[in-house]
C-alpha cells in the first residue's frame, strides 16, 4: 500500500487549506480513515478520522475549523482545514484509523502568525 498526501503549504494564519490523500494497492472503502500530524519536536498525533459510514471524530484542537471526507471512488481522503493557526504547522499524513498500512511523506503544512 502506498499513501500519497498533497495539498499542503504556506500560508497565513486564518488561511485554509485542502489537503488530499489518495491510495494505491489497497482500499480505503473498508476501512476507517484518519489524518494525522507531527508538529517539529512532537510526536505524531491523531487530528480526525471518518468512519467507513462517514461518522466524523476530531481531536479538540481543531474540532470546528478541519473539516474529514472521503470519496471511495478516487480512494481519496481529504482534509478541509479553515482558520488555521500557527499551531497547527506540521506534516500532516493520513493512514487507516488503526495506522495500519505503511506510513506515506507526508505534506508539510507551515501556518505563519
Amino acid at each position: 500500500v502506498q499513501l500519497q498526501a498533497s495539498g499542503g503549504g504556506l500560508v497565513q494564519a486564518g488561511g485554509s487549506l485542502r489537503l488530499s490523500c489518495t491510495a494505491s494497492g489497497s482500499t480505503i472503502r473498508f476501512n476507517a480513515m484518519g489524518w494525522f500530524r507531527q508538529a517539529p519536536g512532537k510526536e505524531r498525533e491523531r487530528v480526525a478520522y471518518i468512519t467507513t459510514a462517514d461518522i466524523t471524530n476530531y481531536a479538540d484542537s481543531v474540532t470546528g475549523r478541519f473539516t474529514v471526507s472521503r470519496e471511495n471512488d478516487k480512494n481519496t481522503l481529504y482534509l478541509q482545514m479553515n482558520s488555521l493557526k500557527p499551531e497547527d504547522t506540521g506534516v500532516y499524513y493520513c493512514n487507516t484509523h488503526s495506522q495500519s498500512w505503511p506510513w506515506g511523506q507526508g505534506t508539510l503544512v507551515t501556518v505563519s502568525s
